[in-house]
């Protein structure tokens, strides 16, 4: 005899179901056995019988708050039968699975709908017995939901395909897998592609296809053929009949749904996006996911929209219009404030909406900058924003658990009548019944745990949009000079604020509103101006000089380009404009970068930026990831000029900042140049492959000297450079459709590296770069074989000699970069021996005392006893054997430690260089930041001063002059007992 009470069905869970009613129950109870007597399930039949079953009192709780799946339950018994021995979660993978099967040769439209729509009834029974038993996850429910959508519409498509291919209008290359090379590709977007789709959800799809696709016989039909394809595709899966339907299809997020045909050709959807898409479909794309078609042309079309998705530039516009979205979806439905009865949990205040816009407005602005951002789904994008620092993990936490029970209450909504609502009843009764398929047992308890997600995601939503604004109680006062710059009651706030000269403020500040600058010319810059005009007045009132520090923003201003972007930035991050008064005022070419290129601005959102290290490797991971998406040549280089602007800029200002001090600063500015050369190097070698060939066995690689080569650079250094190349004795000419001799070949390359390296363009210039140090300097030829280079360097001047001693390989061949550095190497010791050595270093130094005098006390390459001398003799050591060849191309202060300790008893003096070393990089460093003219102390910005000092450790700037000249006098007195030289070499 079956023990039916001892019969288990395999949903799993521990969760508790209430039924909406006992009497409720007992009905549903009664007709689902009845059913399923009427199919001879008599096991199911007597297992409802039986009482005291906990899955049974379960599942008619379940079935007695749904009348939707009580009716697919009493339709299909079987269904709930077959759960005894199959696992439900097992079944609905076999489900989805089948439907990737091929689709029968003889299949009729009318018996693929038909098997369509009872996969949906089956699984989607399935997938909510699994939830509301607490056996699945929100996470699961929605995945497997979109599983089962995504697995609907390739079978669909499958027989549509097919079907066109039948009829002679497609040329299928693979008619066994219709959709390999059909050249259609279908997005799914919004919750189906980021795998997160409602119970009872639509789907958003978009048709796009690859005009130039060799399975179209007939380009001209082309966006007829696919849009009536797009029309059988609805009706196969939207269509209501006598079985249901399979999923509600919508296809308006497609571009200009009122003009644009159902499936649009590629080439116009880009030139669409590029030139009149906006945010709301920019956010759309994010979710973008191909779910059906051919797969190399959707992963095509992703690759080709990522520009118009993810900005290279951080893009604070967008929050704004993505508020004004959610503003304006709250006047239209008509949503205040947050409520439980009749609220809307979808886009209501406190909504799935807000936790997705939160999450989203981020990835819109910095999903340019870190693609780690860019995922689809929204706890993963919660998660990853904390992961970089964007969110504090206990919000992402909060509006993860959050966005996760909203989803639950949405699904159970939408599980009572199979309806697309996401509105919760008004009757008592009716939001029980959604309490308790939230296994509430109680409706108060259900309000307040729903009410207290709904009020931390509206104030975490609202936080975002105006986190760290300034209170605007200063609005109407400071405003007033805008109008007039006299305005009494805003000129006594400017003198409370700390203003001393509070009238001539007035009249910038009315400049400011009279929209003269370029920056303030358009409406929405003006308005963003307003906005954090409060906010800027009071940063700039904190410094010691706030009226030097405004007339110093107000010549930042008027050069700025445009405005809307930078004010949209610091409207949304008003922290940032204390770093800009710092930065304003202290050094002239940050502020002068700032002006030029506003968006370098942007990394300092970046919240791990004071806590970063710039290293060569994260550098190098950096710069990898922000050209991952661009597309052709001259998209990679601006993509270069961008990033190596961007990276010297928050270099200074952590050097300015005190995070970095001027030896660190030098290897990060090296290692940026040598990341950055060595992608154009590569960039302009490829392109110059496919217009010439190649040279058989050629070879190229990059030396970098000078500061470049010790790893000193300084923010605005040139870069010293040398290209040398290697190729089969044999070669004469290149292989390529424009054939070049090898010599020929070499120059011409070399001019290409040249003028990308240099060339203006809307985003600047890379670098400034001198070839003058090459073999025979101007007169010999831009690149230079191997083999020459050794012969040359083997008659080389001193001067030659000195200047390897600062080289490094850094870009190019690997074998050939080591063979360069041995040649450096051994070009060094063949002259070790020669006895006019020490005197041509001497002569070389005097010279320069008298030809290039010091133009000011803090000239400290040209000063004596400066960073000349100090250069002169780490070279010297190297070219006298005095310190080793590993330390080629090492920085000034490292050769002079090992110089100093390798030093014989009659060097004295030589313990304290390395410490005035690094004591001189820390001030030019920082000198630098003030511009090319910074050479006596009158010429500082106070602030930089200052920064100097705290670099020295002096008590304030007055010691600055004399801490130089005391250090100097110690390294000119070394130098001139080290290197002793006559006085009339200099005459």
């Amino acid at each position: 005899m079956t023990d039916f009470a001892g019969l288990k069905l395999r949903i799993g869970g521990t969760a508790d179901l209430h039924a909406l009613s006992d009497a409720e129950a007992a009905r549903r109870r009664d007709d689902l056995a009845s059913s399923a007597r009427a199919a001879d399930l008599d096991r199911l039949a007597a297992w409802l019988d039986v009482d005291g079953v906990g899955d049974r009192d379960r599942l008619v709780a379940a079935l007695s708050l749904s009348p939707h799946l009580a009716s697919i339950a009493e339709r299909r018994p079987d269904w709930i039968d077959q759960l005894f021995d199959i696992e439900a979660g097992d079944r609905v993978r076999a489900i989805i699975e089948a439907l990737g099967h091929h689709v029968p040769d003889g299949a009729t439209e009318a018996a693929e709908m038909t098997r369509l729509r009872e996969a949906k009834a089956e699984a989607s029974l399935l997938i909510a017995l699994r939830d509301l038993f607490g056996a699945a996850g929100p996470e699961t429910t929605t995945a497997d939901l979109s599983d089962l959508a995504e697995a609907a519409i390739r079978r669909a498509l499958r027989f549509a395909l097919a079907d066109l291919h039948r009829r002679g209008q497609l040329d299928l290359p693979d008619p066994a897998h219709p959709e390999t090379g059909c050249g259609l590709t279908i997005l799914g977007m919004g919750k189906l592609g980021g795998r997160e789709l409602n119970y009872s959800s639509d789907i958003d799809i978009i048709l796009f296809f690859e005009p130039e696709a060799p399975a179209i016989r007939d380009p001209t039909e082309s966006v007829e053929m696919f849009s009536r394809l797009g029309r059988r595709l609805v009706r196969m899966i939207g269509e209501r009949t006598r079985d249901g339907y399979v999923f509600r299809t919508d296809l308006r997020l497609r571009p200009d749904p009122s003009a644009m045909p159902l499936a649009i050709p590629i080439p116009s959807a880009l030139i669409y996006y590029e030139g009149a898409g906006r945010d709301w479909e920019r956010a759309a794309m994010i979710k973008a996911r191909p779910v059906a078609g051919d797969p190399a042309v959707g992963e095509a079309f992703l690759r080709e929209i990522a520009p118009f998705v993810w900005r290279r530039y951080l893009d604070f516009v967008a929050i704004a219009d993505i508020q004004a979205m959610k503003a304006k979806i709250d006047r239209h439905r008509g949503f205040e404030g947050v409520a439980t009865a009749g609220h809307n949990v979808k886009l209501g205040q406190g909504g799935i909406r807000e936790v997705e816009f939160f999450a989203q407005a981020q990835q819109l602005i910095a999903g340019g900058r870190l693609p780690a951002l860019r995922t689809r789904r929204t706890d993963e994008a919660l998660a990853r924003l904390a992961a970089k620092g964007w969110v504090a993990p206990a919000i992402s936490t909060e509006l993860t658990g959050a966005y996760w029970f909203l989803r639950r209450v949405e699904h159970a909504i939408q599980m009572v009548a199979d309806e697309q609502s996401h509105t919760l009843p008004t009757a008592p009764d009716d939001l029980l019944r959604i309490a308790r398929l939230c296994n509430f047992g109680k409706l108060d308890a259900f309000e307040a745990a729903l009410r207290d997600r709904l009020e931390r995601v509206q104030a975490r939503f609202a936080a975002l949009f105006s986190e760290g604004r300034a209170t605007r109680a200063d609005e109407g006062v400071l405003d007033g000079l805008l109008e007039d710059g006299a305005d009494a009651a805003a000129l006594k706030r400017l003198s409370d604020l700390g203003y001393n000269r509070p009238a001539d403020i007035g009249r910038i500040v009315h400049r400011w509103g009279s929209a003269r600058y370029r920056a303030m010319r358009s409406e929405a810059a003006r308005e963003q101006f307003v906005a954090v005009l409060p906010s800027l007045l009071r940063a700039f009132s904190g410094g010691s000089d706030p009226d030097t520090a405004l007339a110093a923003f107000d010549r930042f201003l008027e050069g700025l380009p445009s405005g809307l972007q930078f004010f949209a930035l610091i409207a949304s991050n008003p922290k940032l404009l204390e770093l800009l008064a710092e930065i304003i005022t202290s050094s002239p070419r940050l502020a002068d970068t700032i002006a030029r290129r506003p968006h370098v601005f942007d990394a300092l959102l970046d919240p791990a930026f004071f806590r970063e290290l710039p290293t060569r490797e994260l550098i190098r991971e950096r710069l990898s990831a922000f050209l991952g998406d661009a597309r052709f040549f001259e998209e990679r280089l601006d993509r270069l000029r961008i990033f190596a602007a961007e990276q010297r800029f928050l270099v200074g200002v952590r050097l300015l900042s005190g995070v970095l001090e001027g030896e660190v600063a030098g290897t990060a500015f090296s290692d940026l140049a040598e990341a950055v050369l060595g992608e154009v190097l590569t960039a302009v070698a490829d392109e110059f492959i496919r217009a010439h060939g190649r040279i058989a066995g050629g070879r190229i690689a990059v030396m970098g000297l000078g500061r470049l080569g010790s790893r000193e650079l300084t923010a605005n250094s040139d870069i010293d450079l040398m290209l040398l190349y290697d190729h089969d004795p044999a070669a004469e000419m290149s292989d390529g459709a424009r054939p070049l001799p090898f010599s020929t070949y070499y120059a011409r390359l070399t001019q290409r590296l040249i003028s990308a390296l240099t060339s203006p363009t809307a985003e600047g210039v890379l670098y400034e770069v001198d070839f003058r140090l090459r073999p025979s300097g101007n007169k010999g030829p831009l690149a230079t074989p191997i083999e020459a280079f050794r012969k040359y360097q083997a008659e080389a001047w001193t001067w030659e000699r000195m200047a390897l001693t600062r080289s490094r390989p850094i870009a190019g061949d690997a074998e050939l970069c080591a063979e360069i550095g041995e040649a450096v190497r051994e070009a060094i010791v063949a002259h070790r021996g020669d006895p006019l050595l020490t005197d041509d270093v001497a002569d070389m130094r005097a010279r320069l005392d008298v030809q290039k005098p010091p133009r000011g006390a803090l000239d400290l390459k040209r000063i004596p006893g400066g960073l000349t001398d100090l250069e002169f003799l780490a070279q010297w050591g190297i070219l006298t054997g005095r310190v080793s060849l590993d330390l080629v191309g090492a920085p000034t202060a490292s050769v002079l430690a090992a110089f100093r300790t390798a030093a014989p008893d009659d060097e004295t003096g030589f313990d304290d260089l390395p410490g005035i070393m690094l004591e001189m990089t820390r001030i030019m460093q920082i000198l630098r930041l003030g511009g090319d003219k910074a050479l006596r102390m009158t010429d500082l910005p106070g602030p930089l001063a200052d920064r100097i000092a705290t670099a020295l450790d002096l008590a304030d700037r007055t010691g600055i002059e004399p801490e130089i000249a005391r250090r100097a006098a110690e390294v000119r007195e070394v130098f001139s007992r080290t290197i002793p030289y006559r006085g009339d070499l200099g005459a």
